[in-house]
């Protein structure tokens, strides 16, 4: 499994709408294969920055199934132009985890 993370900085003033757009967009996430699980975080120091945390069962789930589907465009459509600047994904494989 591995986990992607993105720091979503959106811009100031559209936190509310931001937020009801992923309550749909995340039904398209949570249907893709591959898909474990996901979170989405809100900063409290800086009130437009989220954390997003997705868990794939591959790296290619996220980097070729989702992004290459015609569902990433509908995920596109309904968040990235609340981003400013666009946000880096990276992907993350465990070394411990606590017990």
């Amino acid at each position: 499994m591995i986990l992607e993370m993105a720091v979503l900085d959106v811009r100031p003033g559209q936190e509310q709408a931001f937020e009801a757009a992923f309550g749909a967009a995340r039904q398209i996430i949570a249907g893709m294969p591959g898909h474990v699980s996901h979170q989405l975080q809100r900063c409290l120091e800086n009130k437009h920055r989220y954390l997003l945390l997705v868990n794939w069962m591959s790296l290619e789930d996220h980097t070729e199934g989702f992004r290459g589907s015609a569902e990433y465009q509908e995920w596109r459509r309904l968040l990235h132009h609340f981003y400013d600047p666009f946000p880096v994904v990276e992907h993350y494989q465990q070394v411990y985890l606590s017990e």
